[in-house]
This record gives structure tokens, sequence and C-alpha cells, in this order.
């Protein structure tokens, strides 16, 4: 999994010159991923009017119940299903960076919930291991995973807005759901696959490295993080 190969070295001026250059790729990016996020903010909104349940620590919930009292929901598809005893290392690995993230979402009228379709029960100890605080909830028996595209099945099975032919049972996603003044709530956005890159900030820093991600396939080399050579874990968290 080794991908790195050593550049050309020249002097300081000639650095700066190449770096000059990629700076303008990075200006003009910047720019671009900015009209990207306007363009996902003016999609046009549908309104949730199945009377979604989840399984809660605090008992049943509706999806509406889930804001929290705050106005925008972001809903991340944690691939756990019934009889689970691990969650998906890649989930688990995007799931890491939750906590910190949840710290300042809360300050922006967000909340960020994780979603599985195991009963609430079966994940509390895997959850407990990997020493997460963020709410993780059920929506054993209801249609919701399917509904926002992570259960794929059928004749005309879909995932990541075309044809799917795969097996499996569950993948990952995300929604983003608002809520309005009335009550009312408006799914505004669903994401897939590599979409989901921008949660994991790991790999924002393994980018601006000389050997990048340097994996062979994506999350090749992601574990659970108590199963990483050298980790000790101590009351639930790594060190």
């Amino acid at each position: 999994m080794d991908n790195y190969r050593k550049p050309l070295v020249v002097s300081r001026s000639e650095w700066l010159s190449a770096r000059r250059q990629l700076w303008l790729h990075e200006k003009a990016f910047t720019h671009q991923r900015d009209e990207l996020s306007a363009a996902r903010r003016a999609l046009p909104w549908v309104q949730v009017t199945t009377d979604y349940r989840f399984q809660t620590a605090d008992g049943s919930k509706t999806l509406g119940e889930l804001f929290n009292g705050r106005s925008q929901l972001l809903v991340y598809h944690f691939m756990f299903a019934d009889g689970w005893t691990e969650g998906c290392p890649g989930c688990s690995f995007l799931a890491d960076h939750f906590d910190g993230a949840n710290l300042h979402l809360k300050q922006k009228d967000v909340v960020l919930v994780a979603v599985s379709r195991a009963p609430y029960a079966e994940y509390q100890a895997f959850k407990r291991r990997m020493g997460w605080r963020f709410d993780w909830v059920s929506s054993h028996g209801s249609s919701f995973n399917q509904d926002f595209g992570v259960t794929p099945g059928g004749v005309e099975a879909e995932y990541n807005y075309e044809p799917y032919s795969g097996d499996e049972t569950e993948l990952p996603g995300l929604s983003v759901f608002y809520r309005d003044a009335s009550g009312a709530v408006f799914h505004t956005y669903s994401s897939y696959a590599r979409g989901l890159d921008i949660l994991v900030g790991t790999y924002n820093f393994l980018d601006l490295l000389p050997k990048g991600r340097d994996e062979e396939g994506t999350m090749d080399w992601v574990r659970h993080h108590d199963k990483y050579e050298g980790v000790e874990v101590k009351g639930g968290c790594c060190h």
C-alpha cells in the first residue's frame, strides 16, 4: 500500500514558483466548492409525511423529535444490521469524527445523529466500547433506511442515484432534514459513497501529505480504532 514516489528535488525559488501555480488551482477549487455548496443549499425540498419512529435512549421518538428543538438535522446512516456484533469499520471511522464536530454544530442550530436498522439494544455494547457520546438511534421496524437509499433491494435496486447490483443489505449514507416553525419536516439533501468523504477529517489531513491516502481501495486500511497496533484502551477511549 506504498504509493509514495519521491518527486523532483529543486531549489527554494523553484519550489515557490511551483507552489504559487498550485495555489492558483487551490483558489479556483475553493471558489468551485463554494459554488457547489450554494447549489446544494438551493436544491428543492420534499416534505416528509411518513410517521417514522425511532428507538432512542429516551424511548420512541418521531423524526421531528430527533431535532431536539433545533431546525437542522444531519442523519448518518450507520451500517449496523440486526444480529451484528460490530459496526462497519468504515462507518466507525467516520463516526470517530462526530463527537468533536457536535460540540460546534450545536451552536449552529444543528443536531447530528446516527441511525441503524438493528434494534437499539444490540449496538449499545459496541458504542460503549468505542467511547462515543453522539446520539445513535434505531430505525428498526420502519422503512426509513430503505426510503432514504441505504438499504437497496428489489428488482429496481438503486444506490447513489444509479442502479445497484450488489448483494449488500446495508450501505452508508447521509441525509439532511429541516424542521420549520410549524413542526413540518423536509428532506433537503442526501449523499452516499465518495460523497461522504467530506465528513472524514482524517482524509483531509492525509491529502496534504506526500503519501496522500496511501490506500489500494477506499478505507481498506481502516480498522475499529481499538484494533490498531499499539493502541491501549482505557475506559472506552483509546490512547
